[in-house]
């Protein structure tokens, strides 16, 4: 862009500041983002601790705050530039139905749309059919993709501001951008965590899983943002995320509510212990950072991709010998988390490792193509970061 240019992340009559300010706008996408994020946790638990007695409990509210959060700001964002912006501001805006918004707010508005759109759908599915039996029912799925969409927005609108950004505000604006590759990584996990239990830990499918979901993530940032240490930032955001969920929600008394009851509960059921992505993601900057600059993107990949599997399976391994262990029953590891509804006859079979490959051969064969689907994932991460890192509006 033309140095005269204002960046977007900047207010429409403002002059530039000598200190680092986040716009408004920036920080109400990125706090809805989290807020649904937060929610969709909660309701898990939720439902695993008291079963579901109201639509309006408070989890289903944090999410729908969030989803309104950025609805309504980003609204306003486009209806400001519209009618009280200058025509150079909505030259740099995208026109949609004769309005001028960033690309990252029309995101956000089509994701509370589809988040809004789920809430009927979601309470008739329950009042239909009972409780879920898995996590992606349709509606969930509707939510879901309401969800990605809002985080993905906030995610567009960051990189804008920090591809915009000079001085005082460049490192802020790339923090708040790893952020938000951060909460993106939390929800995927979320989506993914009937592939991710612990009793999957020693079978080749529980890698290939991983190896789909957490490669694009990190090798985006690599590639999009301009911290020193994007991976290890991003991995951070999602360890620490589900770690205060494991810590904070079985601080709150609560029982079931919803039958039939097979377990003594009395306090929030809190998710999984995090996967130990943290490992391989320092790993993956300090490699990226004496990458040859011309070297060919699939080569990134693939030296990439096998280093994150690799380290990944070096520690994920045996870490998943101690989650099963008498000494990972306790608060800190919360290997004790079942919900209400699981027999107390089956909770042994929850401390054993699930044999889904039927012998060595084809657990190597479905590590190779968790090998392969690494190397994907990772290229597909570095081609979404190139384009990410190329977003202005």
């Amino acid at each position: 862009m033309e140095a005269t240019v204002r960046p977007l992340g900047a207010p429409l009559a403002a002059e530039a500041s000598p200190a680092a300010a986040v716009p408004w706008h920036v920080a109400a996408v990125l706090f809805a983002s989290t807020c649904v994020v937060a929610g969709i946790t909660w309701d898990i638990s939720w439902h695993s601790t008291i079963g579901r007695d109201s639509f309006w409990n408070p989890a289903h509210v944090t999410e729908y705050v969030g989803g309104l959060v950025a609805g309504l700001s980003c609204g306003w964002v486009a209806l400001r530039a519209t009618f009280a912006g200058t025509p150079a501001d909505r030259a740099r805006l995208i026109r949609f139905w004769g309005f001028h918004g960033p690309l990252g707010g029309w995101i956000c508005i089509w994701g509370t749309f589809a988040m809004l759109t789920s809430a009927p759908f979601d309470n008739w599915w329950h009042n239909a059919y009972g409780l879920d039996v898995q996590i992606l029912s349709p509606p969930h799925t509707v939510l879901a993709l309401g969800i990605l969409a809002i985080q993905f927005g906030a995610l567009v609108m960051a990189l804008a501001w920090q591809n915009n950004a000079t001085g005082h505000d460049a490192r802020p604006a790339a923090l708040l951008s790893a952020y938000a590759f951060g909460i993106m990584l939390l929800m995927a996990a979320i989506m993914g965590t009937e592939h991710f239990f612990r009793s999957f830990m020693h079978s080749s499918d529980f890698y290939r899983s991983a190896a789909l979901v957490f490669p694009v993530f990190l090798a985006a940032a690599l590639r999009s943002t301009t911290l020193r240490w994007p991976a290890t930032t991003v991995a951070a955001v999602y360890t620490l995320g589900r770690l205060l969920a494991v810590w904070i929600l079985p601080l709150f008394p609560a029982t079931p509510r919803l039958g039939p009851i097979y377990q003594d509960i009395t306090h929030m059921v809190p998710p999984d212990f995090p996967l130990l992505v943290l490992v391989p993601a320092i790993a993956l900057d300090l490699l990226f950072r004496r990458t040859p600059p011309r070297r060919s993107d699939w080569i990134n990949a693939v030296v990439l991709g096998l280093v994150f599997l690799g380290i990944f399976l070096a520690v994920q391994w045996p870490f998943a010998d101690f989650l099963m262990s008498p000494s990972a029953r306790n608060r800190f590891f919360a290997t004790t988390n079942f919900p209400y509804f699981l027999p107390k006859t089956t909770r042994s079979y929850h401390y054993l490792f699930v044999a889904r490959d039927p012998d060595r051969a084809a657990f190597l064969r479905g590590l190779g193509l968790a090998a392969l689907f690494a190397v994907l994932s990772t290229r597909l991460g570095l081609a979404w970061g190139a384009w990410m890192r190329a977003v202005r509006r």
